[in-house]
């Protein structure tokens, strides 16, 4: 199907925008890009609810460097069940160089309400100050820590998931596929939303997908060099979880793709690998969508209906 009208008003639009300016510094370069998400929140995002506590916390992270990283915890109002609550650990996107939590504020808001479970946010640290595996271990450490502190949380640590978008997809896969092989309490699932899976670049969405759907293959490219470096390898599964030796005992899955995206590809060959290690996967592409129009929920009934779906996987998968 075409691209959804009112996105296709907005590609109209940023076409005939005078492109940025070449060979800024990358600081100026990320606070431009940091203004435009803003805008693009503020417009086309749902606010946050007003009935959600926020408690914003420290991580401590131990590899590959000693420190702290910041973290935002949102509980939902309801009284807590006996036990704890079920929670899900979420991963920005931001294509690793990008985000911070309050870009994402209200979108973490409104799932800890809509799934009545704790949200934690984790801000792991971005590239290429940081390049990988800093943001994979940031992400391995803040699931240790979850489990460590779940009582503290009000949080029951059998009912816990794991998830994120785009780049936040990919270290949510990563930090899975680390759990399994470190032999560390594992999610009871897994949510990957648009992620990055295949940092080789060679998925056809790459260049189908390449140019006019917001997210270019020009800029996943800038990004994957940011993250692993000019000459990291594409095929560590850590980084490129498509290319895991095996998927075999991870948890079930739900991978969310959309049509006009160019990481479409590798997100459902991701997908695939899971089914065929006999990993319960629910693979959903939405048609007319572009990359990160699931979060234009105050613009799209689309975007209302990719949450809805995400959210009924989420209570379901907590067994709420």
């Amino acid at each position: 199907m075409p691209v959804v009208p009112q996105i296709q008003s907005i590609l109209d639009a940023l076409a005939g925008a005078p492109p940025q300016p070449e060979g800024l510094p990358l600081e100026e370069r990320r606070a431009a890009a940091h203004k435009g998400l803003e805008s693009a929140i503020l417009a086309f995002g749902e606010p946050a609810p007003d009935d959600v506590e926020r408690r914003d916390v420290a991580i401590t992270v131990k590899i590959p460097d000693h420190g702290t990283i910041p973290a935002r915890v949102y509980t939902p109002s309801t009284p807590k069940p006996r036990g704890g609550r079920p929670a899900h650990v979420y991963f920005h996107g931001g294509a690793w160089w990008l985000g911070t939590l309050d870009h994402f504020d209200a979108e973490c808001a409104n799932l800890a309400k809509l799934t009545d479970c704790v949200v934690i946010s984790v801000d792991y640290r971005l590239a290429p100050e940081f390049a990988y595996p800093v943001p994979f271990e940031d992400g391995v450490a803040a699931w240790v820590w979850v489990q460590e502190r779940a009582f503290g949380l009000g949080v029951n640590p059998d009912r816990v998931s794991i998830g994120g978008d785009s780049a936040g997809g990919n270290i949510a896969a990563a930090v899975t596929l680390a759990l399994r092989d470190r032999r560390i309490p594992m999610p009871v699932c897994q949510v990957l939303e648009v992620p990055a899976t295949d940092l080789t670049m060679t998925q056809p969405s790459i260049t189908e997908n390449g140019s006019g759907y917001l997210l270019t293959e020009k800029a996943m490219r800038e990004a994957v060099e940011l993250y692993i470096g000019k000459y990291g390898d594409a095929k560590d599964p850590f980084a490129s979880p498509l290319h895991a030796e095996t998927l075999l005992g991870l948890p079930p899955a739900l991978v969310m793709t959309c049509e006009y995206d160019p990481l479409r590809d590798e997100g459902e060959a991701y997908a695939k690998r899971l089914e065929e290690a006999g990993v319960p996967t629910v693979a959903k592409r939405w048609d007319g969508l572009t990359h990160g129009a699931g979060m234009y929920t105050a613009l799209l009934e689309e975007a209302r209906e990719y949450r809805a779906f995400l959210v009924d996987y989420l209570r379901t998968a907590h067994k709420i």
